[in-house]
């Protein structure tokens, strides 16, 4: 579940920006017109975001009934109506951009995840998100992956021990893991991002429970994963994208982590289309 609190404020500073002091152009609508605004697919895609997208109307207006015929996590067809929103059009309309951003934005993060997910969970992979996210949003944007059927790495940096490249430049893979289980929680795994096999063989000889190998070609992975002991897991990362994704579903890797997922989803296309 996501922070109640986090999401109201998100959608309070959302509308604040959107806004301004003032709606000018809604005050050509009459204030007592009520009406149906119908959420319109423009293409396929996997919906998220329909509750904070709810809470954006609420916020500016409680008496605005908002409903979705579908839940999060699922598909919509296009040309599919797949929500409506009833009350008072002037709010409505003035509430209309912000919760349309909310809703495109999340749905591309869920259909890209999806997209990539379907294909990994054939050969027993993961698909898992990073910390590239947009700031302030990571917990929606994190949200969504789930709802595509990734799963989320790190929240934060509290979240894991994580040693990169420039832990390694700076006292290199044996020291960083031997320091690592001297902070760790008990309940932690010690990752390792490594580059080349030498790297893979310090960090797995100095009792490393979870190789990310970084930036190799599949006939690297291939090799390294000769080295792979049981109870370690291996993740890949670096260069993978939508269009060569096929060349590093390997057996024998876990976990796939992508930050195109949340940095670089489409936004959906999604209207409000109105009716009086």
């Amino acid at each position: 579940m996501i922070n109640l609190v986090y999401m109201q404020n998100l959608v309070r500073e959302a509308l604040n920006e959107d806004i301004g002091f003032l709606d000018i152009t809604h005050l050509i609508i009459d204030e007592n017109l009520t009406g149906i605004g119908y959420f319109l697919a423009k293409e396929d895609f996997i919906l998220c975001g329909t509750s904070i997208a709810e809470m954006v109307f609420k916020e500016l207006d409680q008496t605005i009934a908002v409903t979705f015929s579908k839940k999060d996590g699922m598909p919509v067809k296009k040309g599919e109506r797949f929500g409506k929103v009833k009350g008072c059009l002037r709010n409505i309309l003035t509430a209309e951009r912000v919760a349309l951003n909310f809703l495109q934005r999340l749905s591309g993060i869920a259909t890209v995840t999806e997209k990539i997910s379907s294909k990994a969970r054939r050969y027993g992979i993961k698909i898992l998100d990073t910390r590239k996210t947009t700031p302030l949003l990571r917990a929606l944007e994190k949200y969504a992956v789930r709802m595509g059927g990734g799963f989320n790495h790190r929240f934060s940096l509290t979240d894991g021990v994580l040693i990169k490249d420039n832990h390694i430049a700076i006292i290199g893979v044996k020291e960083s893991v031997r320091r690592a289980k001297l902070i760790r929680s008990a309940l932690v795994k010690i990752a390792v991002e490594v580059k080349n096999i030498q790297e893979l063989k310090e960090a797995l000889e100095a009792g490393a429970e979870h190789i990310l190998l970084d930036n190799m070609t599949p006939e690297e992975i291939k090799d390294a994963l000769l080295f792979k002991k049981e109870g370690v897991s291996f993740e890949i990362s670096g260069g993978i994208n939508i269009e060569n994704i096929d060349n590093y579903l390997i057996e024998g890797i876990d976990y796939i982590s992508l930050g195109f997922i949340t940095h670089s989803a489409k936004s959906i296309d999604i209207s409000l289309e109105i009716e009086v």
